[in-house]
């Protein structure tokens, strides 16, 4: 079979597209790079579908935790401290459990037992809260400054939080939460550890690459290309993240705007 072919039958395996069975014996590098491509289309999938959605419920919580209503900030204060507080591998044995158990109450809850929804679920939430903590150091951090102009121009209420408090958020939590989003699409990897199966053997990257290891004995070729991928996808983001800061920060002269930089975190 050669590389075309192995294209053809196995970059959209993991979307159910192409051949069915995987390949039992003499594993070429085409295909173990392409099935490692293919899984790759599901941490891309859990990535920015946890990501776009939680950039939404973390202004939420960012803005209930400055909140000077009680109970919104006591709520978004908890949600940050439970999601922030326990480890993500342990969200997912718990979230698991908890579908299984919804399930035999209500076939409702059916598709949140497979790891396109209910992992994409945890991986929603634990994103929106530490996301969350970010925006809100960004709303503490606002300069006192622009509020104040902003109530002197008339600005006030909806059109002085679009017009001004969210793009200032925005503008000084962007390099923090670039590095956010970096890490979640890391922590998209766990999901193969997770107690959610993977259906009909369509996995994640990670799924390819320990069948890979599995089968040959040899873990120093597919986690490599694994590892590849992640750089790239890793650079992708960096680049994406950076347009879009140095629009936030177009008003700014060059010298003083701040660059989008990839810090990991040793321990998160």
């Amino acid at each position: 079979m050669s590389c075309w072919e192995t294209i053809a039958d196995y970059a959209l395996r993991s979307v159910g597209v192409g051949e069915r069975l995987l390949p039992r014996d003499n594993f070429t590098l085409c295909q173990q790079v392409v099935l490692i491509g293919s899984g790759m289309i599901w941490n891309v999938y859990f990535g920015v579908l946890a990501l776009a959605s939680g950039f939404f419920l973390a202004t939420s919580v960012a803005l209930g935790k400055a909140s000077a209503n009680p109970v919104a900030r006591k709520l978004s204060t908890w949600f940050i401290f439970v999601f922030r507080g326990s480890p993500l591998f342990i969200q997912f044995f718990f979230a698991y459990f908890a579908f299984l158990s919804l399930k035999t109450v209500s076939p409702v809850f059916d598709p949140f037992t497979a790891a396109w929804a209910g992992a994409l679920i945890v991986l929603f939430l634990n994103t929106a809260a530490y996301s969350g903590e970010i925006f809100y150091g960004a709303l503490q951090s606002i300069p006192r400054g622009d509020t104040e102009a902003a109530d002197a121009y008339g600005f006030h209420g909806w059109a002085k939080f679009r017009k001004i408090t969210w793009p200032t958020m925005l503008r000084l939590a962007w390099p923090a939460y670039t590095n956010e989003a970096i890490f979640l699409f890391h922590a998209t990897t766990l999901v193969f550890f997770s107690g959610f199966p993977a259906w009909q053997q369509r996995g994640d990257a990670l799924y390819y690459a320990s069948y890979f290891a599995d089968k040959t004995f040899n873990p120093f070729v597919p986690y490599p290309i694994l590892a590849g991928y992640f750089i790239v996808l890793t650079l992708g983001i960096i680049g994406l993240f950076g347009l879009v800061n140095r629009r936030l920060n177009r008003h700014l002269p060059q010298t003083a705007r701040p660059k989008v930089r990839f810090r990991p975190n040793l321990i998160r």
